[in-house]
C-alpha cells in the first residue's frame, strides 16, 4: 500500500502541553476594520549616502563582527547581510567596510560627516507627511503611513504606492512597499517583496512568509526553527497556550497583529492637525516673493475652514517641503484664538526669512495644531472693551515673535518659591483656595528666586535678629514682626528640607526686608536667609 504524504506541517507537542486530541475548528476570517496601513522597507538605508561602492556596513554583535547592510555592487560580488565580516572580506577583499557604531542613534559614519541612518529615517517620515498626516519611522529601516481615507487623493492605493516608491527612488533610496490592514502585516510583506492585500485577507497572505519577516527576536526564530517551524503558517498551526508558555506573550501579540486579529497603533512623528491647508507646486519655488504669494493663498483658505467650524487657532505651523526631501517648519502661537489672515500674515512676515529653500519648495502646508471655539462677532457690535482686548492681543502676539511674553499668576502652594508661576498673557488660572488658618500675611513686593544667606545676630535663639550683615553691609534692626512659621510641603519636598521662621524687619535706614531662619532655634545647623524686599 502506497502511503500518501500530507502537505500540512506536523502538529508538534511542545513541552508542557497535554497530549489530548484537539478538534479541528473551521477557519474564521477576521472581519476587516477599514484601517489601511502602507509600510515601506528601505533595505539599503544604511549604505545609501556613504559614497561610492562597493561597500558594506558592519556592526559588532557580542564577540562577532556581522555585516548588516551591503550596496548593490557588493551584493553582486556575493556579499549579503548576516555574514561574518571576515568571510565577506575573504570573498571580496576590495570592498570598503564601514563600521556602524553600537549606539542606535549615531548611525554609520565616514570621516565623521555621514548623517545617521536613524536621523535620515526621521527626515523621510516628515517628508511622507505630504501623502498622509499620520506617518512614523519603523526602525531600523522602514516607514509606516496610515493612509485610511487618503489613497483616493492619489488615484487609489496602487497609484499611491507606485508614486511613493518612485519619489523615494528620485531621492536616492531603494524601497519596497505593501498595504494591509495591520502595520505588522504590511511591514512583513514589504520586507519580502511588497503587495497590496484586500481587507480581511491578512491571515491567508501572511501564512507562507518566513518567521524572519515578522522581526521576531533572533533567538526566538532559531528556537522555532529547531522545532521544525520556519513559516508563519506552521507556527499558527501550533497550540497558542504552549507557544505562549515557552516563548512569551510577545510572540502571541505579533501573531495576532500579523493575521489582522489586532491592529496596533502607530506613533506618528507629528500629531494630526485639527485643520490644514496645503498647496502642491508644479515647479519648486525659491524666492521670498513666491513664498509670500503661496502664503496669501493658504492663510485665507485655512481661516475660512476655521470660520465654518466656529473655531480659532492658538498654535499654527508652516511646513515647507523641499524638492530634495527635506522639511522645514515654522511654529507660531497666539495669545488668544484668532482666524484673521492679515494678523497671521503679519506674524509670519519676519519668520519666513528663516526658510532655506535650497533647490526649492514643492509643497507648503499650514496646520492648525491647537484650536479653540471662537464666537463670531458682528462688526460694530464688539464694544470698546473687546476692541481694546483684541488690540492688546495682537500687540502681544507681535512682541512674542521677538522676546518671551508671560505674566505671573498665583499657584496653590504655601511655600514661597512656588507661590507664583509663569503663564500665557491671557491664560485663565483659578485662584488658589483660601488658607484654613486665615489670610496670608503681607508678602514682599520683590521676591528672590532663591533665598540668599546672610549673617544675623540674635539675642536669644528664638528671637528675631537685632543686627544683620547683607551684601557686605551691616544693618541695625529698628523693628521686627514675626515669626511666621512655614513648613515644607511633605508631598513634594525631601525629608531633609527644614522648617522656616519668617520675620519682617525694618532697618535704621528704612530698608524693609523679609528674612527667615531655616531650622530649629538653637540648632547648630540653623541658617539665616534673605528672601525679599517689603514695600
Amino acid at each position: 500500500m502506497t502511503g500518501r504524504r500530507c502537505c500540512h506541517p506536523p502538529r508538534l507537542h511542545l513541552p508542557g502541553e497535554h497530549r489530548f486530541p484537539t478538534p479541528r475548528l473551521p477557519t474564521q476570517t477576521v472581519p476587516p476594520t477599514g484601517r489601511r496601513l502602507l509600510a515601506l522597507h528601505l533595505p539599503r538605508l544604511v549604505t545609501e549616502g556613504l559614497g561610492p561602492g562597493p561597500l558594506l556596513a558592519w556592526a559588532p554583535q557580542g564577540a562577532r563582527r556581522i555585516v548588516v547592510a551591503v550596496d548593490p555592487l557588493a551584493e553582486a560580488l556575493g556579499l549579503r547581510p548576516g555574514q561574518a565580516l571576515a568571510e565577506a572580506q575573504a570573498i571580496a577583499p576590495t570592498v570598503r567596510a564601514v563600521l556602524v557604531p553600537p549606539d542606535a542613534g549615531s548611525g554609520p559614519r565616514v570621516n565623521g560627516a555621514t548623517p545617521a541612518a536613524g536621523r535620515r529615517l526621521a527626515e523621510l517620515a516628515l517628508w511622507a507627511l505630504r501623502f498622509t498626516p499620520l506617518t512614523a519611522p519603523d526602525t531600523p529601516d522602514g516607514l509606516l503611513l496610515d493612509i485610511t481615507g487618503a489613497a483616493h487623493l492619489a488615484g487609489g492605493e496602487a497609484a499611491l504606492l507606485a508614486r511613493i516608491i518612485a519619489d523615494l527612488r528620485r531621492l536616492g533610496h531603494e524601497a519596497r512597499g505593501a498595504i494591509a490592514g495591520s502595520p505588522v502585516t504590511a511591514a512583513a510583506l514589504a520586507r519580502v517583496g511588497g503587495g497590496i492585500l484586500a481587507p480581511g485577507t491578512e491571515s491567508a497572505a501572511i501564512g507562507p512568509l518566513p518567521l524572519a519577516a515578522l522581526r521576531l527576536p533572533p533567538e526566538t526564530v532559531a528556537s522555532l526553527g529547531r522545532l521544525g517551524l520556519r513559516t508563519v503558517r506552521e507556527v499558527l498551526a501550533q497550540p497558542r497556550a504552549a507557544l505562549t508558555r515557552r516563548f512569551g506573550a510577545h510572540l502571541a501579540h505579533v501573531l495576532d497583529a500579523a493575521t489582522g486579529a489586532t491592529s496596533p497603533p502607530i506613533r506618528p512623528i507629528r500629531p494630526a492637525p485639527d485643520f490644514s491647508a496645503t498647496q502642491d507646486l508644479l515647479e519648486p519655488i525659491t524666492t521670498r516673493e513666491a513664498i509670500d504669494a503661496v502664503m496669501d493663498r493658504l492663510l485665507p483658505r485655512l481661516c475660512r475652514r476655521l470660520e465654518r467650524a466656529g473655531m480659532g487657532l492658538r498654535e499654527i505651523v508652516l511646513r515647507a517641503h523641499r524638492a530634495d526631501g527635506g522639511v522645514q517648519e515654522i511654529n507660531l502661537g497666539t495669545g488668544a484664538a484668532t482666524r484673521d489672515p492679515a494678523h497671521l500674515a503679519r506674524l509670519f512676515r519676519d519668520r519666513l526669512d528663516r526658510l532655506e529653500p535650497g533647490f526649492g519648495f514643492d509643497r507648503m502646508a499650514l496646520l492648525a495644531l491647537r484650536t479653540e471655539a471662537l464666537e463670531g462677532v458682528q462688526s460694530g457690535f464688539a464694544g470698546a472693551g473687546a476692541e481694546r482686548r483684541d488690540a492688546l492681543t495682537r500687540l502681544l502676539d507681535r512682541l512674542a515673535q521677538r522676546l518671551p511674553v508671560w505674566r505671573l499668576a498665583p499657584r496653590a502652594s504655601h511655600w514661597p518659591e512656588r507661590a507664583m508661576q509663569k503663564v500665557e498673557p491671557f491664560a485663565t488660572v483659578p485662584a488658589p483656595a483660601a488658607a484654613i488658618d486665615g489670610p496670608t500675611p503681607p508678602r514682599p513686593v520683590r521676591l528672590l528666586r532663591r533665598p540668599e544667606p546672610l549673617e544675623a545676630l540674635a539675642l536669644l535663639p528664638d528671637a528675631p535678629p537685632s543686627m544683620i550683615r547683607l551684601y557686605g553691609q551691616r544693618h541695625r534692626i529698628r523693628r521686627a514682626e514675626g515669626p511666621e512659621r512655614i513648613a515644607p510641603e511633605w508631598w513634594r519636598d525631601a525629608p531633609t528640607r527644614r522648617t522656616r521662621d519668617y520675620y519682617r524687619l525694618e532697618c535704621e535706614d528704612g530698608t524693609r526686608l523679609w528674612v527667615c531662619r531655616a531650622g530649629a532655634p538653637g540648632d547648630a545647623a540653623t541658617t539665616w536667609l534673605h528672601h525679599g524686599w517689603l514695600a
